[in-house]
């Protein structure tokens, strides 16, 4: 019979030697540990068992690349900006007034007679003085920039964090930490500084018996016509350290408390309540952890910052003239607005991000 015409024999060709070295591998996965044998079985099923060694090392590095995407989300920093700046427009809208509260008590230096007998002596002049609408001053600068702040703190951790996942997508606790930390100095670079001096000395310009600033944009125009640009930068150094350490103390500590919640299970997910709850311990944490920085700050930015000669000058002076206690002026009502800030900014946060996934689709 002509070869051309001899029948087909599923045991001749590459489908028997196919089958051959089939057998020998499954021959080797019986002799070899359970640990190998299960990366060996691994590499067969998908595919990778017919090719040289080091092209299964690169597809496999591929497959492992795919097993991120798909396992936990691995959120896009587009996504992450957009979901960010919408969060924060509206956790400020809701904490202001604990923020202008907050400042007020720590610009109320000792050095000079205090006005202000504590947070409800401070409400209460406040809304004689300037009605509701003055525990809203300063709301402007806040809120123009609350939106690219938090755009900018998230979209620059989601960039950093993640080539540092796993294949899983998971982050570990030392890595949060970095990842914090350079979130917070680009946001505090980008957008803190300016907008927290802006903020500062709109307050302070309040308490004053005749204030200069007849609102935001005369308040900015009036800052930088006397003082330069330069003038929104006061405070630089210790607004990088306070938002630095800010940042990589809440992420550190979400990060861990996530990674407990979901243990080995990455796609697990977290209810609103359970993400609001690990929001505000992660924000307890960073009120203790920097206050002293924040009470620093706040002084390098207000109307009487030229007392200062330089951030460790303004530090110097504190401790001197008022105590180590100073360091904590503000802590209850920043405390109260930090916890409600972080909860609910990581709440919208997530909430976004998942709404964003359904409708704009990443890799």
């Amino acid at each position: 019979m002509s070869p051309l015409l001899k029948p087909f024999s599923v045991h001749e060709g590459p489908c028997g030697s196919c089958g051959v070295r089939r057998g020998r591998l499954r021959s080797a996965l019986h002799q070899q540990p359970p640990s190998q044998r299960l990366s060996a079985a691994s590499a067969a099923a998908t595919g990778l068992g017919c090719l040289p060694a080091h092209q299964q090392s690169h597809a496999a590095r591929r497959h492992l690349a795919a097993a991120a995407v798909g396992g936990r989300k691995i959120t896009h920093p587009g996504k992450a900006i957009l979901a960010g700046g919408i969060a924060g427009g509206i956790e400020i809208c809701i904490t202001f007034p604990t923020e202008y509260v907050k400042t007020q008590l720590q610009l109320d230096g000792r050095a000079n007679p205090p006005r202000y007998r504590g947070i409800g002596d401070c409400v209460k002049l406040t809304v004689q003085d300037h009605g509701l609408r003055g525990l809203y001053r300063g709301l402007s600068s806040l809120l123009y920039g609350s939106i690219p702040k938090s755009a900018v703190r998230f979209g620059t951790f989601e960039m950093l964090s993640n080539p540092m996942r796993d294949a899983t997508g998971r982050l570990d606790n030392t890595r949060s930490l970095v990842c914090g930390l350079g979130a917070g100095i680009a946001e505090a670079i980008v957008v803190v500084c300016p907008m927290e001096t802006l903020k500062v000395k709109m307050i302070h310009d309040q308490c004053s018996l005749r204030p200069r600033y007849r609102g935001f944009f005369h308040g900015v125009s009036e800052i930088i016509r006397e003082q330069g640009v330069r003038g929104t930068y006061q405070g630089l150094t210790a607004t990088v350290l306070k938002q630095g350490t800010n940042q990589a103390i809440r992420f550190y500590v979400m990060n861990a408390l996530r990674n407990w919640y979901k243990g080995d299970d990455p796609r697990r997910d977290m209810h609103p309540v359970v993400t609001a709850t690990f929001g505000a311990t992660a924000g307890a944490a960073s009120v203790f952890g920097n206050t002293p920085l924040d009470v620093v700050k706040t002084r390098m930015q207000g109307l009487e910052a030229h007392r200062y000669k330089n951030t460790v000058d303004c530090a110097f002076q504190i401790l001197k003239h008022e105590g180590p206690q100073a360091f904590y002026k503000g802590t209850v009502p920043r405390l109260g607005r930090v916890c409600l800030d972080v909860a609910i900014v990581f709440v919208i946060y997530e909430e976004v991000v998942k709404l964003l996934n359904n409708v704009w689709k990443t890799q």
